[in-house]
């Protein structure tokens, strides 16, 4: 018997076939939302080593992008962060804000090919996680340039993505599309320079901080 290729996989490929690079993930939230999907980042905690490298937000500004179902959103918000996150699936927000009623985390619908122009260097911590690895190559040099805008001068950037090290990409089905070190180093433009690079999880994740 044939297992079922996971829902991602068939939702981003037609999405991508209409030339939509984001679409599918609100197909995703809301299939999911059915209990007819499963979303495989969806851990009910927050990411491991975000909680490990936890610092004091002390009312700082923080931008957590994908934010999904919150889990770090509300992590950074309990350090004394002033956390905005946000999604491009509307579902994924609502969903948010309904598992965290009370949160103080500005929880909104964005695009990070198209954020808001008042982003723009105004956080003084940027998250992004396994998310920009979501797009196919061609938009992530956009998407990579938005992520470098939203640095505030002096702030700290986090940036976690798959990692090209010890996968077989000759077979690789995707998504996620796995970054190499040269596609994390990209996020030093704008200002904004490489602090520290290494490889966790056995060599499957980049993780890497960078400051403006």
């Amino acid at each position: 018997m044939t297992t079922p290729e996971p829902a991602d996989r068939v939702l981003a490929r037609a999405s991508l076939a209409e030339g939509n690079p984001t679409g599918w993930f609100e197909q995703l939230y809301t299939a999911a939302a059915r209990g007819e999907a499963e979303l495989p980042w969806a851990r009910n905690v927050p990411n491991a080593e975000l909680a490990a490298w936890a610092s004091p937000g002390e009312g700082r500004r923080a931008l957590v992008v994908g934010s999904a179902l919150g889990d770090d959103a509300e992590f950074l918000a309990a350090a004394g962060w002033a956390v905005t996150a946000f999604d491009v699936a509307s579902t994924a927000i609502e969903a948010a804000r309904t598992r965290f009623p009370t949160s103080t985390v500005d929880y909104v619908v964005a695009d990070l090919l198209n954020p808001p122009a008042q982003w723009r260097q105004a956080f003084d911590l940027i998250v992004e996680i396994i998310n920009i690895q979501a797009m196919p190559r061609d938009f992530r040099p956009a998407a990579v340039a938005s992520l470098a805008g939203f640095l505030a001068p002096g702030g700290t950037a986090l940036v976690c993505e798959v990692a090209e090290e010890n996968m077989d990409m000759a077979n690789w089905q995707s998504p996620p599309w796995p970054f190499s070190r040269a596609d994390i180093e990209s996020v030093a433009q704008d200002g904004v320079r490489l602090v520290s690079l290494e490889t966790i999880r056995d060599g499957a994740r980049y993780w890497a901080t960078f400051t403006r």
